[in-house]
């Protein structure tokens, strides 16, 4: 798991170096964190569920 990760609860998907982290934690393009965002919301627990990883 990366070390990188901004200790937050919500993904701030308008900073690009947050999406950078979270796009590498979760294995996923930034096309397709930006998308579940838009989905399921900004909390990091409901967008790991989305992808089906465990929060960090």
């Amino acid at each position: 798991m990366p070390t990188d990760l901004p200790p937050r609860s919500h993904i701030d998907i308008h900073d690009r170096r947050t999406r950078e982290a979270w796009s590498r934690h979760f294995d996923v393009t930034d096309e397709r964190l930006r998308k579940a965002v838009r989905i399921v919301g900004s909390r990091v627990a409901t967008v790991a569920a989305y992808f089906g990883r465990p929060k960090p």
